[in-house]
């Protein structure tokens, strides 16, 4: 079974398991070509966090494929250069590319496929096109003045192709080509070491390097070459007779377990559809606000203690803050005060948006993959 955000990434993704390979393996193919057909969610620059069961190993694992910031990237610094809060756009706001490096590890260490057969869809549809969607032409719309502004991106989307036609990044498809042939010989887990050193310590963390430092930026060589994914174990949380598994909180999984610890008190069944949105609602606003105030990069997050956000004496201390009418205030728990209070949103609703992509996929053997890409996108890091 495959599910993602894109039919040409679902379809990859059937097509390598129906060509013998497991769930891991489909998982890299799918991811791979979700950067290429969906650049407005997801890009080569961006990050991967995911959630996966392992026959062979037995038991749910995260892989970490979350960039860090660059060693530059201090307080000092940013204040030196005249912000107060780090930019969201430009070379100023990038950190290490963790998803090429997430990816590879989860192809070696679980995968059963060369990486040359991995990523041969991604570069057949960056090479010969695929049909652009009105998303990814809604986006160039919104961010034509950012894509004038860097002329590699002005060449590539500019100006803005017809939703439906066929739409080509030869550039991308030149360079996992390239990575592909270099890294030739030797056995599998060889081949994907090697692509993996031409990413961090190769051609692209060179040219990486050279372009942020001609540009004012704090991303250097030295911070891709210092930087590997990783394997962690899961952050559990048990809700009625269900184990939910998440990342730690470098990234936002823990959100959802909050969430759930929260829930837990109340009996979902007696509540009206109104009481039921409004509750769901405000615990999910509980939560979210400890993620913006405790939440962080690895390895920093794991100082957080998981244990005492998920215990029950602290949901019904933070489940006694929802009242009958719901709240505008930005609460924090943990003895935290509000972060960056002045600069978030008044309650209400808007037009739903999509901020990222994601995959589901079970194999024959009983393997099993959640993962969300995400960054890389072409309002912040067009490639």
């Amino acid at each position: 079974m495959v599910a993602s955000t894109h039919w040409l990434a679902s379809q990859t993704g059937m097509a390598v398991l129906e060509r013998g390979g497991n769930a891991f393996d489909a998982a890299v193919a799918t991811g791979f070509v979700l950067q290429v057909v969906e650049p407005h969610l997801n890009g080569p620059g961006g990050e991967v966090p995911a959630v996966f069961w392992s026959v062979e190993a037995g038991k749910p694992l995260a892989l970490c494929g979350q960039g860090v910031a660059p060693a530059a990237a201090t307080i000092g610094r940013f204040h030196e250069l005249g912000h107060e809060l780090i930019p969201g756009t430009g070379v100023l706001a990038a950190c290490v590319p963790g998803a090429f490096g997430g990816w590879l590890l989860l192809l070696r260490d679980f995968g059963t496929w060369r990486l040359e057969d991995v990523l041969e869809h991604a570069i057949g549809y960056a090479e010969r096109g695929y049909p652009l969607v009105a998303g990814i032409r809604a986006t160039i719309d919104k961010t034509t003045e950012l894509l004038e502004s860097w002329p590699g991106s002005r060449d590539l989307y500019l100006p803005p192709p017809e939703v439906g036609s066929l739409f080509r990044n030869v550039a991308l498809a030149a360079t996992y080509r390239r990575i592909v042939e270099e890294s030739r010989g030797g056995s599998r887990e060889e081949e994907i070491e090697k692509a993996r050193a031409l990413f961090y310590e190769g051609f692209v963390a060179e040219e990486i390097d050279r372009f942020s430092s001609a540009e004012g930026g704090l991303l250097a060589g030295d911070d891709l070459a210092a930087w590997e994914a990783t394997l962690e174990p899961v952050a559990t949380f048990d809700y009625r007779d269900l184990t939910v598994c998440k990342t730690l909180p470098w990234a936002a999984g823990p959100v959802g377990l909050q969430q759930l610890a929260l829930l837990q008190g109340y009996d979902l069944g007696e509540l009206s559809e109104a009481e039921f949105v409004h509750v769901v609602t405000e615990c999910a606003k509980l939560a979210f606000a400890d993620r913006d105030a405790l939440y962080g990069d690895a390895p920093a997050a794991s100082d957080l203690r998981l244990d005492i956000l998920l215990s029950p004496e602290y949901a019904d201390e933070r489940r006694a803050l929802v009242g009958d009418e719901a709240s505008e205030e930005y609460r924090p728990g943990y003895g935290r005060l509000p972060r960056l209070h002045d600069v978030v949103s008044t309650p209400g609703s808007g037009e739903p948006s999509r901020g990222t992509v994601h995959l589901d996929i079970a194999d024959r053997h009983g393997n099993v993959i959640s993962a969300t890409p995400s960054g890389g996108w072409l309002w912040s890091s067009p490639v």
